[in-house]
């Protein structure tokens, strides 16, 4: 299985860290976040990883270069504009491949990964998801009996953390596209599963967090 980390936006929320930064080079725990993905990619068996960029893309590119130091192999996806999450997948679709992929969003800190055989039958979409933090506490989906669904009113935080197959973004055009409304339409097709992980996650979204998260792992 291929792997793809989500590391092209601009990451205005983290301002003023991210003014000449980007936000997966800061460091969390002694090395940059983006850093810990790739290890514990290469701990579940994953090698072929392919990472978008656009806000500083030469400098993620000059940090990591290769991914060789890390056990990995990175193919990287540079968006002169980023195409948001949709979007950047679908560019990256030639390098992932037919074959689901993992998805993982740069600026989460989780202390797992799906099972690789997760995503089964005709599914196209396996998300993690996680209690709903203060930040969100709305949540975004349900989950009953590892089915996914928008009806419930218990509900979870997606994660950031995904299996997904490539089908579904087939025929979406070309060009900037969210993937939310891509996973909703699945979800109410009945085409999604889902697992509840109640580790350590954080949205390392602000420096607060950031901060917050530092002070947790060194605690």
């Amino acid at each position: 299985m291929k792997a793809m980390i989500l590391a092209a936006g601009l990451g205005k929320r983290m301002r003023p860290l991210t003014d000449h930064c980007p936000k997966p080079l800061l460091p969390v725990a002694g090395k940059p976040l983006i850093v810990h993905h790739l290890e514990r990619l290469r701990q579940a068996g994953i090698h072929e990883v392919v990472i978008n960029v656009s806000y500083r893309a030469e400098q993620i590119i000059d940090a990591l270069g290769s991914g060789d130091a890390y056990g990995v192999r990175i193919h990287w996806s540079r968006e002169a504009v980023p195409l948001e999450t949709g979007g950047g997948i679908q560019q990256a679709l030639p390098m992932l491949g037919e074959a689901p992929f993992l998805l993982v969003n740069g600026d989460v800190w989780c202390e797992a990964l799906p099972d690789q055989h997760a995503l089964q039958g005709n599914d196209l979409a396996h998300l993690v998801l996680v209690e709903n933090p203060s930040h969100h506490a709305n949540g975004d989906f349900g989950l009953v009996g590892g089915r996914v669904n928008q009806t419930n009113t218990e509900r979870l935080t997606y994660a950031g953390i995904s299996l997904i197959h490539p089908a579904l973004l087939a025929e979406q055009p070309q060009g900037a596209f969210a993937l939310a409304p891509l996973l909703r339409t699945a979800i109410d097709n009945q085409r999604v599963s889902g697992e509840r992980y109640a580790g350590l996650w954080v949205d390392v979204g602000t420096p607060e967090r950031l901060a917050a998260l530092e002070s947790q792992l060194q605690s």
